[in-house]
This record gives C-alpha cells, structure tokens and sequence, in this order.
C-alpha cells in the first residue's frame, strides 16, 4: 500500500512551548519529542543556509521510521532565481543532507511568488535536479569554497532514489505547459493550502503527491476546522488509493495549530484496524 505520512514543517517554535512541548521539555529535546509523534519532519532551516553537520545528528536522534523532507536552499530559488545554479546545488548537496541516509525523504523547493513560468528556465533546472543519491554525490563533489573540503560528504552509503517537489506561487504556472514538464520530469507540483494567496493547484505530476498547509484563511496562523480536516483527509486517502505515496506537511505555526491539525489529519487518516 503507498504510504501517508502527514507531520510539521520545522519543529523550533518558542511559542510551542509549554504548549505542544511540556513545560520543563529542554530544547535540544524537541526533535525527538516531535519524531515521536509524527513519521515525517519537513526542515526549514536549509532554506536558509547551509547547515552542514546537523543531518548526521537528526538522523542519530529520530526513530528508525522518520523521514525528513528538506527544503532547497532559497540561495537557489529566490536570489539566483533558479538560473546558472549548478554550483550552488553543488554545495546544497555537499553541506551534509546525504548522512540523512534512508531518512531522506522529498527535496521541497519553493519558487518566489515575482518568479513566473518559464519553461526553459524550469526544464534546465529540473535536469539538473539529481534522482538518486549516488547522482546527488557525483553532484557534490563539484562544490566550491562555500563549503570546505574538509566539512563537505560528497559520498552516498548506498545508492537511494531521491524525489523532488516544487511548490510554485506564480499564477502563470496553472497551466497544461507547466503541469507537463514537472510530469515529464517525474516532479511533484507541490499542492499548496495558502489561504488563496497564491495559486492552489491538484494536478498530480509524480508518484507521489507534497501537500503543505499554511493556513485555511489566514496564512501561516489560522487552524483547519474538523470538516476542513475531514476534506483534506478524503484528498489523502483518495491519492493513497491510486497508489501515490502522500507527504503533508502543516506550517500554521503561528499560533501553535501546526501539530494539533497534523495529528488531527493523522487520525483522520489512519487504517481502520
């Protein structure tokens, strides 16, 4: 049977604590509080900068069941605006996300809501997106001094396939065009809940389908109602039934919505025993 896994985008939210997290919770013991909890974590920091050393730790600190998605670096997306990107996807794969190993999950990138479709400009980058991490490793190795030789893991311990997302913000995506390249590609187009900010579309494109809920009227803050989950839960079993593999991840963290709705969907979703 394909796999639902539903969880968090991030898990570092002073807000959740005393709330989510217990009172008296220390800090470094968040992950595996909320690893416990949900199969799968979706990590925002890499698109910031490179982390370099923490994959190596997560994975040594999450149950043998977790998966994390990780988000591309917006060095990538949002200031080279996915043009002449070889080196900098480089030195993404080079910063250490391969001792992830077995518990790396879908590559999450998300373009800028200025950036619209263009199909050279997409197709380019997709083909250099590598699909295994033995690609990602051969990838790696042409890194520039934005990671040191002596911190870079331009190796894979085993030769994993690797799958790709793309959450999109331009209008101009909500096109036959664009949903045939990502497809052609084997590339999710990432069904994004935005409260109607930015585009929301279903089209399936891969194997799998990416979901991210930031929001049902207020983005990033606002909660899903129990007949907003129930919806969203039909959705998720309805592609789990073709045979796509689901990955949700909620981003209302605001106001600490994030991991209640996740382990409302979760129940929602679970197998009838």
């Amino acid at each position: 049977m394909a796999e639902i896994r539903i969880g968090i985008s991030g898990w570092t939210y002073p807000g959740w604590r005393g709330s989510f997290y217990p009172v008296g919770l220390p800090q470094r013991r968040e992950l595996e509080y909320a690893a416990d909890r949900f199969s799968s974590i979706e990590i925002n920091a890499s698109f910031y900068s490179l982390l370099r050393s923490s994959y190596a730790a997560w994975r040594a600190r999450t149950p043998d069941r977790t998966v994390f998605a990780v988000k591309g670096g917006r060095f990538i997306t949002h200031m080279k605006r996915l043009a002449y990107v070889q080196t900098p996807l480089a030195n993404f794969f080079a910063s250490g996300l391969l001792a992830l190993g077995p518990k790396l999950g879908p590559l999450l990138w998300q373009l800028p809501p200025t950036l619209p479709f263009d199909p050279g400009l997409l197709g380019s980058f997709l083909e250099l997106l590598p699909r295994t991490s033995i690609q990602a490793a051969q990838l790696s190795r042409s890194h520039d001094a934005r990671v040191a030789g002596d911190r870079a893991l331009t190796r894979a311990e085993a030769d994993l396939p690797l799958r790709h997302a793309v959450e999109v913000r331009h209008e101009s995506y909500r096109c036959d065009a664009a949903v045939r390249l990502l497809r052609e590609h084997g590339v999710a187009l990432v069904v994004a809940d935005v409260a109607g900010r930015w585009p929301q579309i279903e089209e399936v494109t891969s194997d799998f389908v990416y979901v991210r809920l930031h929001g049902a009227d207020e983005l990033y803050v606002s909660g899903y109602t129990g007949e907003a989950l129930d919806a969203w839960a039909a959705k998720v079993l309805a592609w789990q039934k073709v045979g796509l593999d689901v990955y949700v991840y909620f981003d209302n963290d605001v106001k600490v919505r994030a991991p209640y709705d996740a382990m409302g969907l979760m129940q929602r979703c679970a197998p009838i025993s």
